[in-house]
């Protein structure tokens, strides 16, 4: 488990290795009433949020929403034009040395030197920690053992993610800030990459994840603040956000032979009737399964590959913003 290879470096919280200050529920960054302007564009406006101790928190939105500007102000790459960020109890911009010895950062693909070994890069990153975490453990817990020696341009996508992340976990940090972590993978790397990203989280280490992918988000996150267009829209669980939208249905099935639309449509619990080829889709709300089977079972006709589906984070999404998520 992750929680091996970072043990090395900690100090405070039994099992685990990470240094710890009081315990679940407190939150380790704070940001209030966070600004930033590029020019005349307003990238982030008014963003508030807290995260916890030992949770994965995400910041969920499309591209240009203002999450990269957001997270660099909260690591101290970037000053705020006005707000209040506290991480860990500490200035970013104040107490900068001392954050980047608690705080892991994931590097973006392409940060690194083609011809630098894996082991190499771990070992230079290692260097600039006080307490560093077992290399020979995070090599191993990350699935780099094989590749230790291979030069950073021959790794593969989900190769080089797993390095970004090792040399995030690197310093024995008490946060990890993942931005975008599986853009661009296919998608079993993807999720060979969410099962160590869960792993990193019970290991103690408390997880900042940006992105715009809504499986991840679901997936992952304890708790996601939604941005878009550089506010906060809605900060809830998944399931809080999704239950908010409402509790609506979507029904799809080939029917055995053709069924008329309008049987349906003049159900009390049906909202909408929509045609997909020979599928046809009945969105509704309430007691609509067993009020569209009726239907069918009056009628005689089969339904073919039935499926239910549910509200989920995309709908929540629409539903917040007025668009979906691309």
């Amino acid at each position: 488990m992750a929680g091996e290879a970072i043990r090395e470096g900690g100090d405070s919280r039994e099992g685990c290795g990470v240094r710890m200050k009081g315990g679940p529920g407190v939150p380790v960054i704070e940001v209030r009433g966070l600004h930033k302007r590029y020019g005349d564009k307003v990238a982030v406006e008014d963003v508030s949020f807290s995260v916890e101790r030992g949770e994965i928190f995400g910041i969920l939105g499309p591209n240009g929403a203002g999450k990269t500007t957001t997270v660099e102000c909260v690591e101290g790459l970037r000053k705020p034009d006005r707000g209040e960020i506290s991480v860990l109890g500490l200035d970013p911009q104040r107490d900068k040395a001392e954050l980047r010895q608690r705080v892991g950062v994931q590097l973006q693909e392409g940060q690194l030197p083609d011809r630098l070994r894996v082991f190499e890069a771990l070992e230079l990153y290692a260097s600039f920690y006080r307490k560093p975490a077992d290399l020979e453990q995070l090599v191993s817990t990350l699935g780099l053992t094989e590749k230790r020696d291979t030069a950073y341009k021959k790794l593969s996508g989900g190769q080089k993610q797993r390095l970004s992340i090792a040399l995030a976990l690197v310093g024995s940090p008490e946060i990890a800030v993942l931005d975008e972590l599986t853009t661009g993978l296919d998608p079993q790397a993807r999720r060979d990459t969410w099962d160590l990203i869960e792993a990193v989280r019970a290991s103690g280490v408390t997880i900042l994840l940006v992105t715009h992918f809504m499986e991840e988000a679901e997936r992952l996150c304890d708790r996601l603040a939604v941005i878009d267009g550089g506010r906060v829209v809605a900060v809830d669980t998944p399931g809080g956000l999704v239950a908010g939208v409402n509790d609506e249905q979507r029904i799809r099935f080939r029917p055995s032979r053709p069924v008329s639309e309008e049987l349906f449509a003049a159900l009390p619990e049906v909202r909408k009737v929509e045609r997909q080829g020979e599928v046809l889709v009945v969105t509704g709300s309430g007691n609509v399964l067993h009020a569209v089977t009726s239907v069918l079972a009056r009628h005689q006709v089969i339904a073919g590959e039935l499926r239910v589906e549910h509200a989920n984070l995309d709908d929540a999404f629409v539903a917040l913003t007025g668009r979906k998520l691309d």
